[in-house]
């Protein structure tokens, strides 16, 4: 259905969120039942609320999808929860004490944001946002809201990749002069013909913030050739994608999840966007690859976007070298990935299961191992990645240092770059002045 801004405001769902903004997030004891609400059940969101359905002392108690089919599908493999279309009629719910986030990306913020004002704990997928805009005002609303909110960025609850950024962290290969991260495609536009569109999706709400867009089944699902995960405005692209993986590892191991690079440019050949049409869909997660990107961070080291694994980094320090990925740790000298650091003395948060630190953290109200901050700044790594490459594209130059404040989080000496900080939104679906 199509919801303006004075409708919402007025109605029952948005009332309730309104009324949400004064309370905080539930407290729990350690054997209370978490009852949860799903937003957005795709090829994601299906399996995180069949993973989550499955742990005691939890219950799906409602479901939300723009796909109704889509919803009593998965509804049907989790205890029969109840439906809706728009997701803030379940944040209306009193019963409901959390929520999972699986919507595609362009989404992200405005779920979030509401469902802090409600008073719902959040485990939102990752990248959690679409802009670094929006990841301010996530951080913000869950902050003020006091609701717990974990990243799903899963290798944080890996034993590999902690005891790895465990070494890193406490200088078992020295200062880290380098980085290597992966050389993460960005998003290519869409450019699709128009097709019909099901009963049961609701594409005007799926579309919500961004711009009109005619419906086209390859970029609707998830899973198909390209799908919105590599189409801007839907997404930043694999950069946000699988980039949200590895630049998260790089940002634990040198200690930036409150902070970020100082310095990004692009070397090579200036931007070129490419579409994706039916003649010439674009495969998943492809897109521009040039220019190179580079970045330096406050204490000198430097990243270059080339020649290490997708999902994690490789750490070139003064006395050694340490690659990380998923589920994976190697090392020069070898005998560091043998055994884990003994008594380091820079401890990392550990944490064994990352849907367990989530419910475990909800029960004790204290932040999970992934927390708003952390997943705002790998994101926003992401997206200064992207950045540097459509500014190139509009200075139609490449090598040009922009200067990044990352506690203003602006651009110091680009108004260019500034711009793209945010996107346009559609009336009705606007980020709020404040939350």
């Amino acid at each position: 259905m199509n919801v303006t801004r004075r409708q919402f405001l007025g109605s029952t769902a948005g009332a309730a969120i309104v009324a949400g903004a004064m309370t905080r997030g539930a407290v729990f004891g350690a054997n209370d039942r978490i009852v949860i609400g799903s937003i957005g059940v795709g090829n994601r969101g299906a399996g995180l609320t069949r993973d989550f359905h499955g742990y005691d002392g939890v219950e799906i108690a409602a479901i939300a999808d723009v796909d109704r089919e889509a919803a009593e599908n998965v509804a049907g493999n989790v205890g029969d929860p109840d439906i809706y279309t728009d997701y803030r009629e379940l944040l209306e719910r009193n019963d409901i004490d959390a929520v999972i986030i699986s919507t595609p990306l362009h989404w992200h913020a405005l779920n979030t944001i509401h469902a802090a004002q409600a008073g719902k704990h959040i485990f939102c997928e990752k990248a959690i946002s679409n802009t670094i805009r929006e990841g301010q005002l996530m951080v913000e609303a869950v902050r003020k809201y006091d609701v717990i909110f974990q990243t799903g960025s899963q290798q944080r609850s890996g034993q590999r990749e902690y005891d790895a950024c465990t070494h890193v962290r406490n200088g078992s290969i020295g200062n880290i002069t380098k980085v290597l991260a992966y050389n993460y495609h960005s998003p290519v536009e869409f450019a699709h013909k128009a097709e019909p569109i099901p009963d049961h999706v609701d594409w005007d709400l799926w579309l919500g913030p961004a711009p009109m867009h005619p419906y086209n089944f390859t970029v609707f699902d998830n899973r198909s050739q390209p799908s919105w995960s590599t189409v801007w405005p839907f997404s930043g692209g694999d950069m946000t994608d699988g980039g949200t993986h590895g630049l998260d590892m790089v940002q634990w191991g040198l200690g930036m999840d409150d902070s970020g690079p100082v310095e990004i440019w692009a070397e090579g050949e200036p931007f070129e966007r490419q579409y994706s049409t039916d003649e010439d869909p674009a495969g998943r997660h492809q897109g521009p690859r040039a220019p190179i990107i580079h970045m330096r961070y406050p204490n000198g080291t430097e990243m270059e976007f080339t020649g290490a694994p997708k999902f994690g980094c490789e750490f070139i320090g003064e006395d050694g070298t340490i690659e990380v990925d998923r589920n994976h740790f190697d090392s020069d000298p070898p005998e560091l990935m043998q055994e884990p650091l003994e008594d380091p003395e820079i401890e990392l948060y550990h944490s064994e299961h990352h849907f367990h630190n989530w419910l475990d953290c909800i029960r004790d109200h204290t932040d999970p191992v992934a927390p708003v901050e952390a997943g705002h700044r790998s994101a926003s790594v992401c997206h200064l990645a992207n950045i540097a490459r459509w500014v190139s594209e509009v200075n139609q130059e490449t090598g040009v240092v922009l200067e990044w404040d990352p506690e203003a989080e602006e651009f110091t000496n680009s108004k260019v770059a500034n711009y793209f900080l945010d996107m346009p939104r559609r009336a009705a679906f606007e980020l709020p002045d404040t939350v």
